[in-house]
């Protein structure tokens, strides 16, 4: 399925350690819209996009796609935006978004997704605010008027755009009907020669853990040359008839979900199932569902995804049968996934199908767009994030007790939109980009056999014995200790003497163990005496595998209230961020160092 990893290791005098693939780069595409051009002259009739619409799917083949691509590129040229005048999109994955963003791209105009959380979830807008003076966009585009009334209202006065709506309302909008009838001529053949490899294609915003979001400045380079590298690494990609088959939720604001799942879907002339849900309670049935409709080849998740699709697969027979049977690579990213879900996963595959699943991962960041590690290898385990892509070259610097990870090549930004002081301070004076993330060596004197995620720099404490606590490592331990209970844990003890957890709730799952009908209230669940006992046995389990005071908590609290968009704590795909959580929550904290707290947890204390 993939081709073997070769890799060079150079250990330098200074004690860094560079890393390269010996497999060369061939030559990339141009551009996004040759692909498109390409499927589209040699595969017009093949399904490209395909969205639920009632209890069907509404499609769109690469012919249809290229000929709204060029008349919708028509118009934007027409209403002067360009590459400073970006088109944002602030709806979700749809066949008018990926049309949209086509469409800019394919005439040099940088397009941004902002994630529709920032309009529809957000009490104060702010980040959106921010965002939308930092683009001063040519155009902005809402899939529905009424849904996003408040968010434009947030944002009036703010920009000189043209409003776009896909379903036509609002007195100022301009109906997505008026833009994919527009006749093109030849101002759009032109403006698509025009562009090369450094013009920018789109600009991401990071999630803002730190700070306002920044724009990532993404350039046509960087996207064809990551799925180049894909190409290359990914053999069986060749044969596969038709092309590739996902049926994907994540979403095209973020690198996985737009540079590495939908480009890989364009690149190869495959077909993409656009999943309105999400692994979240009461829209992962909308997933289950698409998953029944269409089997993907190649399946994409998160492992909050996974825990969700591991219960569920367990519960229906015949969608496992059509999983295993029909899904020939399974990648997790973006989080480590736990070893208990690798686990169950390779165990339904096995009983299924007669052989282990193809899990795999991979490791980047919206600055490497995103691939910048590859495991295009069985790996032993769940966590290994695979080697250095063809291109791209990792430099690896003792810092503290870790490898702290950075990276140089085609496929990393050439810096942040309109922050040249930023842009500066993401570099070292090699030009590698300093990504904050640390590894370690699946095995240290054969560097093929791949890389660990080793947490993150700045997330990484001291206890008060100076012991340090990697943050990364124990989040996944916990969560599959605490499974299926923890949705997710944020690690506190900065300074004292032990470990402790803030737990975020599977209130699902907890309901279950207590037996509790969707009526009771949150702090009922959370009270109850079965799931206050199956935490405290959790912990104990974790306490007992551990080797070392860093490895386990000795007290934990379920927190009641969800970490909240707005404050910075969760990104919409459901990552935590360590640092804000302990900081607004600070009371939690607090509570956890009390030892008279009536609502602490400790291994094995059940009440």
């Amino acid at each position: 399925m993939f081709a073997a990893p070769s890799i060079e290791a150079i250990r330098r005098d200074d004690g860094a350690i560079i890393l390269r693939s010996r497999m060369k780069l061939l030559p990339a595409a141009r551009c996004s819209g040759e692909w498109l051009e390409h499927w589209a002259r040699n595969a017009p009739d093949r399904i490209f996009l395909s969205e639920r619409r009632g209890d069907g799917w509404a499609r769109l083949t690469y012919g249809e796609t290229l000929t709204q691509v060029r008349a919708t590129a028509a118009w934007m040229l027409a209403q002067g935006l360009g590459p400073d005048r970006p088109l944002a999109i602030l709806s979700d994955n749809s066949i008018a978004h990926a049309v949209l963003a086509l469409a800019a791209q394919h005439v040099g105009i940088p397009v941004c997704a902002i994630s529709p959380a920032y309009s529809l979830m957000s009490a104060d807008h702010e980040k959106l605010r921010a965002m939308i003076r930092l683009l001063d966009p040519g155009a902005i585009f809402v899939a529905q008027h009424g849904a996003f009334a408040r968010a434009l209202a947030a944002i009036d006065g703010l920009h000189r755009a043209t409003i776009i709506a896909g379903d036509g309302d609002g007195t100022s909008t301009v109906p997505l009907q008026t833009l994919i009838t527009t006749k093109p001529g030849s101002e759009v053949d032109r403006a698509f020669a025009a562009v090369t490899p450094d013009t920018i294609a789109k600009l991401l915003f990071t999630s803002g853990s730190t700070g306002q979001p920044k724009a990532v400045i993404n350039t046509q380079r960087m996207m064809t040359t990551s799925q180049q590298a894909k190409a290359q690494l990914w053999t069986f990609l060749r044969e596969v008839e038709g092309g590739p088959v996902i049926v994907d939720w994540l979403p095209w604001s973020h690198t996985f979900g737009a540079n590495h799942n939908f480009n890989l879907v364009l690149a190869q002339g495959g077909a993409i199932y656009i999943d309105g849900g999400k692994p979240a309670p009461g829209l992962f049935e909308t997933s289950l569902a698409n998953l029944r409709s269409q089997v993907p080849t190649i399946y994409f998740n998160v492992p909050r995804g996974f825990d969700m699709l591991v219960a569920a697969l367990r519960a229906d027979d015949d969608l496992r049968q059509k999983f295993f049977t029909g899904v020939k690579c399974i990648l997790y990213a973006a989080a480590a996934l736990p070893q208990n879900l690798w686990d169950a996963l390779n165990e339904m595959s096995m009983a299924t199908i007669g052989r282990p699943a193809p899990l795999v991962s991979a490791w980047g960041a919206t600055e490497t767009s995103p691939l910048a590690t590859d495991c295009h290898f069985f790996a032993e385990r769940a966590g290994n994030i695979g080697v250095p892509i063809p291109g791209a070259e990792l430099k690896l610097v003792p810092t503290g007790e870790k490898l702290e990870v950075r990276v140089r090549g085609p496929n990393v930004m050439p810096g942040y939109w309109k922050a040249p002081e930023l842009t500066a301070a993401a570099f070292d004076e090699e030009g590698f980009y300093r990504i904050g993330d640390a590894v370690t060596f699946a095995d240290p004197d054969r560097p093929e056999r791949g890389l660990f995620f080793d947490g993150r720099i700045t997330e990484d404490f001291k206890l008060s014995s100076g012991t340090w606590v990697n943050v990364g490592a124990l989040r996944v331990a916990g969560i599959a200790a605490l499974a299926p209970l923890a949705q997710d844990i944020v690690i506190a003890g900065h300074g004292t003497d032990e470990v402790h957890f803030l737990i975020v709730p599977n209130i699902v799952a907890c309901r279950g163990i207590a037996g509790l009908t969707e009526t009771a209230t949150i702090g009922e669940v959370l009270a109850h005496p079965s799931v206050r006992a199956a935490i405290a046995q959790g912990l104990a389990k974790l306490r007992t595998e551990a080797v070392g005071s860093s490895r386990y908590a000795t007290r934990a609290l379920l927190m009641a209230e969800p970490p909240v968009l707005d404050a910075g704590e969760i990104t919409d795909k459901g990552y935590i961020n360590q640092r804000a959580v302990l900081t607004r929550r600070a009371d939690l904290v607090a509570r956890l160092q009390d030892d008279a707290a009536p609502d602490l947890i400790r291994p094995g204390a059940g009440d």
